[in-house]
């Protein structure tokens, strides 16, 4: 178990499943298939008439397809069930505003521009942003396997994305000598403010 147990008896109230494959088509573009479900261990009345304990009140799709340089060519967008059908579901087509982004270049900012909030569906654009890092590792070594020598010049992308893979941490000076760069010097109080 990956968690400590709880130090409390507790009751489950609600369980959301994240779902995403990535894929390598013939005609050499990149798909990604994300699905998200949400369900309720007990039944749940909504406005909209009642759903039975398991029942998914969310169970939406979001196909996203790319090419190699990681940029969306095609869109799809799915809601198989939803609290408000005929409501909810209208959205899908407002996806296809994804087409022509880069899903590495300033994506999530874009999304929720053209689609957050009112402007699209809270669980679908949620979903849409975690895309980014799946594509990277789904596809990243991809590229590199490419033979482009300009692939070994550039900075890879994982770098300075996280805690363990910061340039001036001991991960990338072990791993990515290239890309390493020196913590600052700590600056020595004394030096500045001299005591008499």
């Amino acid at each position: 178990m990956s968690l400590t147990t709880s130090i409390s008896r507790r009751a489950l109230k609600h369980t959301r499943a994240i779902h995403i494959e990535a894929f390598v088509r013939d005609d050499d573009l990149w798909e990604i298939d994300a699905h998200v479900t949400d369900t309720k261990p007990f039944d749940l009345s909504l406005p909209s008439g009642n759903l039975a304990a398991g029942q998914p009140l969310h169970s939406l799709w979001l196909r996203l397809t790319l090419d190699r340089q990681f940029v969306i060519v095609d869109v799809e967008a799915s809601s198989e069930a939803v609290p408000y059908s005929g409501y909810c579901n209208k959205i899908e087509p407002d996806y296809k505003k994804l087409i022509g982004l880069s899903l590495v270049k300033g994506f999530r900012h874009t999304l929720r521009e053209n689609i957050g909030g009112a402007l699209g569906c809270t669980h679908l654009t949620e979903l849409a942003q975690i895309l980014p890092t799946a594509a990277l590792q789904a596809f990243g070594a991809e590229i590199d396997r490419q033979g482009d020598p300009a692939v070994g010049q550039k900075k890879p992308a994982q770098l300075d994305r996280c805690h363990a893979l910061r340039s001036d941490g001991a991960v990338v000076a072990k791993y990515y000598p290239k890309w390493a760069i020196s913590p600052p010097a700590a600056v020595d109080s004394q030096s500045i403010y001299p005591t008499k």
